[in-house]
């Protein structure tokens, strides 16, 4: 059964665009004679293992043996957590596929190597990527954590927008009372007024206790 080619591309958020990363892909394709590279793409962050629909079928065709080559544009579009990175090369190792990254070149030139030596410097560099890649990320995590504040009872993230569900306006607050004395539904109003399932429910709620205390207290 001939095996193929994969170029694979990883965005964390829709803002990022894939195109950068899928012509330094190409560039290395040619360079390394890695022809027919079939592209997959998933927009997803590299922590997460399970909701990534495309990486998966990569996956399940590298235990197929159907793989021969899969080109990334940087390890951590694989894995940021290390010790998922090391695991997915031993899977790789196992099938015989070969791994290239644009962004460390050194790996290319590892695959060049005649075994066991390529197996010995492979698993040493790895470990060190994997841990370099999981580390500047959860710097990152903390730089984002130590730049959000709390101003006015308002959680304000450090490009100064406000963090959390956007307050409900008066108008709306009143459509939704009146459309609850009216017997519609939470999930009925949400799709009436385009708000949130999650902010009808908690005005309603927090409406009705409201109105509980009143009355207590009157």
């Amino acid at each position: 059964m001939e095996k193929i080619n994969f170029i694979y591309l990883r965005t964390s958020t829709e803002e990022q665009n894939p195109e950068n990363q899928l012509k330094d892909c190409q560039d290395l394709c040619a360079k390394e004679n890695i022809i027919d590279g079939f592209i997959i793409e998933d927009k997803t962050s590299g922590w997460t293992e399970y909701d990534r629909e495309g990486f998966n079928k990569i996956i399940n065709k590298i235990k197929a043996r159907r793989v021969n080559n899969l080109v990334c544009w940087d390890l951590d579009r694989l894995f940021r957590n290390r010790k998922k990175l090391v695991s997915f090369f031993k899977l790789c190792a196992t099938y015989e596929c070969k791994i290239y990254s644009y962004r460390q070149d050194w790996l290319n030139d590892i695959n060049k190597i005649p075994m066991p030596w390529n197996e010995i410097i492979h698993e040493f560099m790895v470990q060190i990527i994997g841990w370099l890649a999981e580390e500047e990320s959860n710097k990152k995590s903390d730089r984002v954590k130590q730049a959000v504040r709390i101003k006015d009872n308002v959680t304000i993230s450090y490009k100064g927008n406000k963090w959390g569900r956007k307050q409900l306006s008066t108008q709306k607050k009143n459509l939704i009372k009146n459309l609850h004395d009216g017997g519609l539904s939470i999930r009925k109003i949400a799709k009436t007024l385009e708000i949130s399932v999650g902010g009808v429910h908690k005005y309603i709620s927090e409406f009705n206790k409201k109105k509980s205390d009143n009355l207590t207290n009157s």
